[in-house]
């Protein structure tokens, strides 16, 4: 199956995604900056948010970059992480909204563990449809930072009840490791 349409589906998916984040910030009744105090929780989580839905649709495209075929099973792995991701906006709102609540904040770190899962799904089913020997293997056959990311979010969920503020930096941490864009990918791309 020609992978054109999945990429094309995924990243429409994600930009209504970031829309739907953007639409739930309400602007302010009063024409003040003091108006604007309330609605800083919900610009930082919306902020964080952004850069999390930018990082998946970075590393989906430079993904999808190395692979050359798709199958059913591909689609369907896919489709399971446009659901996860397709949640963020829900996590984005509440935690904004609570500013930064243990419940809302564990709920948001179930969101992210639950979008890595299904990241790491994708790429493993591509792997297998790619085979061993596949440019995509090489470049991710030992994902430290997808484990360490995993790790994170695990012990983040369970702390948001001990403090909101480290489970949010835990977030923020996973955010910057991967903000940069994947070498690994990069370097198999240019071997091409």
């Amino acid at each position: 199956m020609n992978k054109s349409r999945i990429e094309a589906f995924s990243d429409g998916v994600l930009a209504i995604i970031i829309t739907i984040m953007i639409l739930e910030i309400k602007v302010p009744h009063e024409n003040t900056f003091q108006a604007l105090k309330p609605l800083i929780p919900v610009f930082l989580s919306y902020i964080l948010s952004f850069v999390y839905v930018g990082i998946y649709w970075n590393n989906h495209h430079h993904m999808f970059h190395l692979v050359k075929t798709i199958n059913g099973s591909v689609m369907w792995a896919n489709m399971h992480l446009l659901f996860w991701l397709s949640l963020i906006p829900f996590g984005t709102s509440w935690i904004g909204e609570q500013h930064f609540s243990a419940v809302p904040m564990s709920i948001y770190g179930f969101i992210l563990l639950m979008n890595a899962i299904s990241y790491t799904l994708l790429q493993n089913k591509l792997i297998r449809l790619q085979g061993k020997e596949s440019h995509l293997h090489h470049a991710v056959k030992d994902d430290k930072k997808g484990k360490i990311s995993l790790f994170f979010y695990i012990i983040a969920i369970p702390l948001a009840f001990v403090s909101p503020w480290i489970s949010g930096l835990l977030y923020i941490t996973v955010a910057l490791v991967w903000i940069i864009p994947d070498k690994r990918i990069e370097n198999q791309i240019n071997k091409d």
